[in-house]
């Protein structure tokens, strides 16, 4: 008796009868297929984890793509508005300069406008002038009705030639 006097015989018993028992109660499959529930879980996750992955590389790719696009059409929007402000620069450059040339000519016609009156005016006051001065000196040298003819005439031909 001997043998079934050591604690770790009975260990030995009880653990054979528990593993008949785990058999008989098909333990083992349940534990089996608990495990291969599990591992395909782990499987399905990892084959998520490599969609996701995928659709993050694609959209990746796609931001950059936009980017680089997006980048494209600002200077394309860049570039149009400084040509457009050049043209608009040039254009009314062109304006003022065609402003200034019109402003210049019509000062210019003014001015020899106001010249050709005050030439007007002086051959008039110098015309008046001598006109006075020959009515004076032939008034005083010539009289009767010849002075009055030649102060007439005279001053007629006087009158017609500077006006």
């Amino acid at each position: 008796m001997g043998i079934f006097a050591e604690a770790e015989t009975w260990v030995a018993v009880a653990f054979v009868i528990l593993m008949a028992l785990f058999a008989y109660l098909g333990v083992h499959r349940t534990v089996l297929q608990a495990l291969d529930n599990r591992r395909a879980r782990i499987k399905a996750e990892l084959d998520e984890a490599r969609k996701l992955k995928d659709e993050a590389a694609k959209l990746l790719a796609d931001y950059r793509a936009r980017r680089a696009q997006a980048e494209r059409e600002a200077e394309a929007i860049i570039s149009s508005a400084k040509a457009d402000a050049e043209r608009i620069a040039a254009e009314s450059k062109a304006k003022l300069e065609d402003f200034v040339a019109r402003r210049t000519k019509t000062a210019e016609s003014k001015i020899a406008l106001a010249e050709a009156q005050a030439v007007a005016d002086v051959r008039a006051a110098a015309a008046e002038a001598a006109v006075s001065a020959a009515a004076t000196i032939l008034s005083q040298s010539v009289k009767g009705q010849v002075a009055d003819d030649l102060l007439g005439k005279g001053i007629q031909e006087v009158r017609s030639k500077l006006n």
